[in-house]
C-alpha cells in the first residue's frame, strides 16, 4: 500500500520516488481538483494522514519540479500543498527533506512555465519567512546571481521570488543578523530599472519600493541614483512599470520630500498625466499622490499654480466607471425584497461610553464622516480616491479652490445625463467641509435643487444626494426651519422608505447626521419621524436594519426627554422589544439593538420603567456569560476579543438604564449580583471593558449609592491603579467615578485620598492632556477637596493654576458647583497655596471673577484671610 511505501527510510543523496507511491499521489492531486465536495473532503483527509510521513513532502516537490510531463495545474497544486505543509509543520521536517526541497527550489526557479515559476517563488518565500533566512545562507546570493542569467525565465523567476522575500521579510533584510545583504541587493536592483523586459523593470522597482517607507539605511544611501532612475522611466509605456513608479513617488513624498522638491514641477506634470491613465490601476496609484501631497505643509505653495489643470482631472475621476455600475447593480432600481448577502454586512465597532462635561454653547464632539458613499464595494477605487483628494485639497485651499470648481459644478449639477449629474453631486459633497464659507451664497439655490434630486428616478443619484445633503446639514439647521429643514426632512424620510436598499441606507445615515445637528429642532416633527422609522422596521432587510437602530439611538440622544411622551413610547417601544425578544444572546445584531436601547433608556427616563426589568436582566446575564467564558478559556491569548463586545455593550446599556431611571433602578440592583460582576469587569485585561465598567460604577453611585457603598474598600484601589493617562478613556471614566463616589462618601472618603490624589495632580499638570480628561480631573480634585479639605489643601499650590484654566469654559452644573465649593474650602485651609498664583496670574483672577459672578465671588473671597483681601484690593482692584 501507499502507506508502506512512504515509510521513512534513510535519505540517499539524490532521493528517488517509489513509482507506485508517485502514481497514487498524482491520483490524489487529480481528485482534489474535482468539483464534488465529498471527493474533496476525502482527499483532504488522506492528505492530512500523509503528513505523518516526512517523505511525503519529497513526493510533492518532485511532482512540482521534476514531472514536466504532468499538466501545470497538477504540478502547481502539488507545490501549494507543500507550501501549506511548510507553513504548518516545517520545524518537524527532517534535515534531509528540507535540504532536498531547498535544493529543488533553487534549481527550478527558472522553469519554462510562468505558473510553476511563481509557485516555486511562493514556496521559497514561505520557507524564508519561517525564520529560515538565517539557516539558508546561500538563498539570497544564489537568487541575486540568477538575476544575471542569460536565460530570461531564470532571471524573471528569481526576481519574482526576491520581490516576495522583500515584501515578507523587509525588516530582517536590513538587520545585522544577516550581515545587511541590502547593501549589495539595492544597487543590484537599481541596475535592472533599465532592463529591456518590462516585467523585469517592474519587479526591480517593486523590490526597492519595499524599503522606502521604513527609510531603510541601505536605500537612503542610494536615494539619488534611485530617484534618477525613476525619472528615467517617466516615458515608460508599460502599465505595471508606471504603477510602480507612481507608487514610489507617493511614498517618497512622505519620506524624502527634500529630494523631490527641486523636481516638483515636473513630478506634478507627470502625475497629472498618469491620473488620467487609461489603465485604472495606474490612475489610482497616481491619484494617491494628491492625497499624500495635501498632507504636506508645502502643498499650497507647490500646487497652487497647477489647480486649474488638477481640478478637472479629479472631478473627472469622480464619475462611476462602467465596471462600478455593473458591480453596484446600478440598473436595478427596486431591490428591497431581495435578502442581503451576509458577507456584505461589515462588523461595526462600538464606541464605549466616555463621560464628558458640557461646554458653553454645547458644542458636540466631532465625529469623522467618511467619504464612504458607496460602501458595498468598499474596495478603494479611482472614484473614491479622487473624491477623498478633492476633500483634503478643499481643506488646504479653502475658497480658492472654488474659482476652479464652480464653473465645472454649474455644468455637472444640471446635466441631463444621470452619470454626470451624479458625479457633480458627489463633488459638491466632497468640497462641503473645506469650502463651506465660500459656498454659503449659493446654498439657498443649491439646497432646494438637491432636495429635488432626492426624488430622481435613478437610485444612485438619490443615494449620493442623501450623502451630499448630510454634509450641509449644519447650514440647513442654522436657517429658518420652514424654508430648508422641513422640506429636507420630509424628503429624507420618504427616502428612508425608498424601494432601493442603497438609498434606504444612505437616507438613514444622512438622517442620523441631521439629527445630530438639529437636536431639539426636531421636537415638533417627532410623531412624523417616529412614524417613518417604525414603518421601516417592517420593510428593511438585515443590513439596513442595523443602520436603522443607529438612527433611532441618535434621535434619542438628540431630543432627550422630549421623547418621553406616552404616544411616542407606544410607537417606538413595541417594535424594539419585539426584536429584543427575537434575537439570541449570540446574535451580533444584539450589539446594535443594545446600543440603540441604551440611548432610548437614557432619553425616556421614567418612561422606560415598564420595559426595564427584562432588559436589565438580560444585560446582567450577558456580562455574566462573557466573564464565565473568559474564565474557562484555556488559552486566553487566543480568546476572541470581539466576544467581549457583548459585555461592553451590555455594561453601557446598564449605564444608560441607571442614568435614565435614577433611583428607580434601585430594586433591580438589589435583586442582582451586578456589583460582583462589575468588580470583575473593572479588573479585565481589555481596556474597553474597564472603561465601560467605570462609567457604570459612576452611574450606579449616583443612582443607588447604598448598594455601592459596602464595596468601596475593594473598588477604590482598582480605580487608583487605572489613573494612567496613557489610556485616556479608561483614565477619564475612573477619574469621573472617583469624583461621584467622593460626593456620596463625604468625610468617609478620607482613607482613600492617598490612593488617588498624587496621580490626579500629575494628570492635571501633564502637557497635552485632552480637554475631557483635564476637565474631569479638575472636577474630581475639587470634589475631593470639598469632602476632605484637610487632606487635599496642602497640595493646592501644585494644581491651582491648571485647575482654574481647565474649568473656564464648561457650563455651570452641579459637578462644577461642588468642585468650586471644594476649592473655596481648601483656600480657607491653605491660603498660602494660592497667593503665589494670584499675584502671577492676575488676569486669570479677573476672568474667574467675571465668570463666577459677583455673588459667588463674594462667597469665595469672604473666605480669604484679611491680609490677602487687603493686598488684592490694593494691588489688583478685586
Amino acid at each position: 500500500t501507499l502507506w508502506d511505501r512512504l515509510q521513512p527510510h534513510k535519505m540517499e543523496c539524490q532521493w528517488k520516488p517509489d513509482e507506485q507511491g508517485l502514481q497514487q499521489i498524482l491520483q490524489l492531486l487529480k481528485e482534489s481538483q474535482s468539483p464534488d465536495t465529498s471527493t474533496q473532503r476525502s482527499v483532504q483527509q488522506k492528505l492530512e494522514q500523509l503528513n505523518q510521513y516526512p517523505d511525503f513532502n519529497n513526493y510533492l516537490i518532485f511532482v512540482l519540479t521534476k514531472l514536466k510531463t504532468e499538466d501545470e495545474a497538477t504540478r502547481s497544486l502539488s507545490g501549494l500543498i507543500l507550501k501549506n505543509n511548510v507553513k504548518a509543520h516545517y520545524q518537524n521536517f527532517p534535515n534531509g527533506v528540507s535540504d532536498f526541497i531547498k535544493n529543488e527550489c533553487l534549481q527550478n526557479i527558472g522553469d519554462s512555465s510562468p505558473l510553476i515559476r511563481a509557485t516555486v517563488g511562493i514556496l521559497i518565500t514561505t520557507i524564508a519567512s519561517k525564520g529560515e533566512l538565517q539557516n539558508w545562507p546561500e538563498l539570497l546570493p544564489k537568487l541575486c546571481l540568477q538575476l544575471d542569467s542569460e536565460d530570461y525565465n531564470t532571471c524573471e523567476g528569481a526576481f519574482g521570488a526576491l520581490q516576495k522575500i522583500c515584501e515578507d521579510s523587509a525588516e530582517i533584510l536590513d538587520s545585522d543578523m544577516l550581515d545587511r545583504p541590502l547593501n549589495v541587493m539595492i544597487p543590484k536592483f537599481l541596475q535592472f530599472f533599465k532592463h529591456s523586459s518590462p516585467k523585469i523593470r517592474s519587479h526591480a522597482i517593486a523590490c526597492v519600493n519595499q524599503f522606502i517607507i521604513s527609510r531603510t539605511q541601505a536605500l537612503m544611501l542610494h536615494i539619488d541614483p534611485f530617484i534618477e532612475n525613476l525619472f528615467a522611466l517617466a516615458g515608460d509605456e508599460e502599465p505595471e512599470v508606471r504603477k510602480n513608479v507612481c507608487r514610489a513617488l507617493v511614498m517618497l513624498l512622505e519620506v524624502r520630500l527634500d529630494r523631490l522638491l527641486p523636481h516638483m514641477h515636473n513630478i506634478i506634470e507627470y502625475m497629472l498625466q498618469r491620473t488620467q491613465n487609461q489603465d485604472e490601476n495606474v490612475a489610482l496609484e497616481a491619484c494617491e499622490f494628491w492625497l499624500t501631497l495635501a498632507e504636506q505643509p508645502v502643498c499650497k505653495e507647490v500646487l497652487c499654480g497647477h489647480l486649474p489643470k488638477l481640478t478637472p482631472v479629479l472631478v473627472n475621476g469622480m464619475k462611476y466607471s462602467e465596471i462600478d455600475i455593473i458591480l453596484l447593480k446600478g440598473d436595478v432600481e427596486e431591490d428591497e425584497a431581495i435578502p442581503d448577502n451576509e458577507q456584505d454586512i461589515r462588523p461595526r465597532f462600538h464606541r464605549s461610553r466616555t463621560v464628558a462635561q458640557q461646554h458653553e454653547g454645547g458644542d458636540s464632539i466631532e465625529e469623522d464622516d467618511d467619504l464612504d458613499d458607496d460602501e458595498t464595494i468598499s474596495d478603494w477605487n479611482l472614484r473614491k480616491c479622487s473624491a477623498a483628494a478633492l476633500d483634503v485639497l478643499a481643506n488646504v485651499f479653502r475658497d480658492d479652490l472654488l474659482l476652479h470648481i464652480l464653473p465645472l459644478l454649474k455644468e455637472l449639477l444640471f446635466h441631463p445625463e444621470w452619470l454626470i449629474k451624479e458625479s457633480g453631486i458627489l463633488v459638491l459633497g466632497a468640497i462641503a467641509e473645506g469650502c463651506m464659507q465660500g459656498m454659503i451664497p449659493y446654498l439657498p439655490e443649491l439646497i432646494p435643487h438637491l432636495v429635488q434630486c432626492l426624488s430622481d428616478k435613478k437610485a444612485l443619484v438619490r443615494s449620493i444626494t442623501c450623502w451630499t445633503l448630510s454634509r450641509y446639514t449644519h447650514w440647513v439647521v442654522s436657517q429658518p426651519p420652514d424654508i430648508y429643514l422641513k422640506p429636507l426632512m420630509t424628503e429624507l424620510l420618504k427616502r428612508i422608505l425608498d424601494s432601493n436598499k442603497r438609498v434606504q441606507e444612505a437616507a438613514c445615515s444622512a438622517f442620523a447626521t441631521l439629527e445630530e445637528e438639529a437636536c431639539t429642532e426636531l421636537v415638533p416633527y417627532l410623531a412624523y419621524i417616529l412614524d417613518t422609522l417604525v414603518f421601516a422596521f417592517g420593510k428593511y432587510q438585515h443590513k439596513n436594519l442595523l443602520i436603522l437602530y443607529d438612527a433611532i439611538g441618535t434621535l434619542a440622544d438628540s431630543v432627550g426627554h422630549h421623547l418621553n411622551k406616552p404616544e411616542y413610547i407606544q410607537m417606538l417601544m413595541p417594535p424594539l422589544i419585539q426584536k429584543w425578544n427575537q434575537l439570541k444572546d449570540e446574535d451580533k445584531d444584539l450589539f446594535h439593538l443594545l446600543e440603540c436601547l441604551s440611548s432610548v433608556a437614557t432619553a425616556l427616563q421614567s418612561g422606560f420603567l415598564p420595559y426595564c426589568e427584562p432588559v436589565y436582566q438580560r444585560c446582567v446575564n450577558l456580562v455574566q456569560k462573557t466573564l464565565a467564558q473568559t474564565l474557562h478559556q484555556t488559552q486566553p491569548e487566543f480568546y476572541e476579543a470581539s466576544d467581549k463586545d457583548f459585555m461592553i455593550v451590555a455594561l453601557d446599556l446598564l449605564s444608560g438604564l441607571a442614568e435614565g431611571l435614577g433611583g428607580n433602578i434601585e430594586q433591580l440592583v438589589a435583586r442582582s449580583n451586578i456589583l460582583t460582576l462589575m468588580y470583575q469587569c473593572m479588573q479585565d485585561k481589555m481596556p474597553e471593558v474597564r472603561q465601560s465598567s467605570f462609567a457604570l460604577l459612576g452611574d450606579l453611585t449616583k443612582a443607588c449609592f447604598r448598594h455601592v457603598k459596602p464595596c468601596i474598600a475593594n473598588l477604590m484601589p482598582i480605580l487608583g491603579t487605572n489613573l494612567n493617562p496613557e489610556l485616556i478613556s479608561v483614565c477619564n471614566n475612573a477619574t469621573w467615578a472617583i469624583g461621584e463616589i467622593s460626593i456620596q462618601m463625604g468625610s468617609e472618603m478620607q482613607p482613600y485620598v492617598p490612593m488617588v490624589l498624587q496621580q490626579l495632580v500629575e494628570i492635571i499638570n501633564r502637557p497635552n492632556t485632552p480637554k475631557t480628561l483635564l476637565e474631569n480631573t479638575a472636577i474630581t480634585i475639587g470634589r475631593l477637596g470639598y469632602v476632605c479639605p484637610q487632606e487635599v489643601a496642602p497640595m493646592l499650590q501644585q494644581f491651582i493654576r491648571p485647575w482654574c484654566t481647565s474649568l473656564r469654559n464648561i457650563r455651570d452644573n452641579e459637578e462644577k458647583d461642588s468642585a468650586f465649593r471644594g476649592i473655596c474650602t481648601m483656600i480657607t485651609v491653605n491660603p498660602g497655596g494660592v497667593v503665589q498664583m494670584i499675584f502671577e496670574k492676575c488676569s486669570i483672577l479677573h476672568g474667574f471673577k467675571n465668570q463666577v459672578g459677583d455673588e459667588n465671588w463674594r462667597h469665595f473671597s469672604d473666605q480669604f484671610p484679611l491680609p490677602l483681601k487687603e493686598r488684592l484690593a490694593a494691588f489688583y482692584g478685586v
